[in-house]
């Protein structure tokens, strides 16, 4: 992830560079980063996979096979780019998310219709129960069907915070942005959506692994997410 100062993901809020600061520069951090983990791909929530769903609803009059069970795709050796769609709004009409390929975690009680989309679009697919909400299944079939054992998890912050609440993040990697938004209610790292006593991160603790400063001020923070009970 990477967020302002004060932990804000809006990156068009967020104060310029101070002078002389390349702003394209700094975020060429967020990749170089990112590569240091050799992952087998990335995983967004709904609103973030956005930008890559170009398609619009449409009649497939040709379903394929048994659409109920996971869909594996025409992969072709690449990256997964995985969106966590539990409701199927998501249209595609492609196969291409920055050159990966496309896996929609869904519900079980999206519709035939919907699985045909996504079948003709070259999508994958899988379910991660009847409301789309259970990510230790999700993570279980993201390894067994399509052999993904690193993926980095991008938000929103929702989406973090749900996973953060299931116990389902290993490591911790920020880039802290040199820039401030500054605004109350703006969307955060994690925004677990709770109850007021609830506190999602409880049984974990954090342990420090590096620290390193960036080019331009951006800061990289690096930690490894530890059971209590261990």
């Amino acid at each position: 992830m990477m967020s302002s100062i004060d932990g804000r993901l809006i990156t068009d809020r967020w104060t310029s560079p101070a002078s002389g600061i390349d702003d394209d520069t700094l975020f060429q951090h967020y990749d170089e980063i990112a590569e240091k983990f050799h992952a087998d791909g990335w995983m967004v929530g709904r609103k973030s996979m956005q930008y890559y769903a170009q398609g619009t609803p449409r009649i497939v009059k040709s379903p394929i096979g048994d659409r109920r069970e996971t869909h594996i795709a025409e992969r072709k050796g690449r990256s997964v780019a995985v969106a966590l769609d539990p409701h199927g709004k998501l249209h595609y009409g492609q196969d291409n998310a920055e050159g990966d390929h496309i896996v929609a975690i869904l519900g079980e009680y999206v519709s035939d219709q919907y699985l045909a989309e996504l079948q003709e679009d070259g999508v994958s697919y899988l379910f991660a129960g009847p409301g789309g909400h259970d990510l230790p299944l999700a993570m279980e079939t993201l390894y067994e069907s399509f052999g993904v054992k690193t993926i980095l998890l991008e938000g929103g912050g929702i989406m973090n915070g749900a996973f953060l609440k299931a116990g389902l993040i290993d490591e911790i990697s920020l880039l802290i942005y040199p820039g401030i938004d500054g605004l109350a209610g703006i969307p955060s790292i994690f925004e677990y959506l709770g109850e007021t006593n609830e506190k999602p991160a409880a049984t974990q603790s954090l342990r420090h692994v590096a620290t390193e400063t960036l080019a331009g001020g951006m800061v990289w923070l690096w930690y490894k997410l530890e059971n209590i009970s261990c």
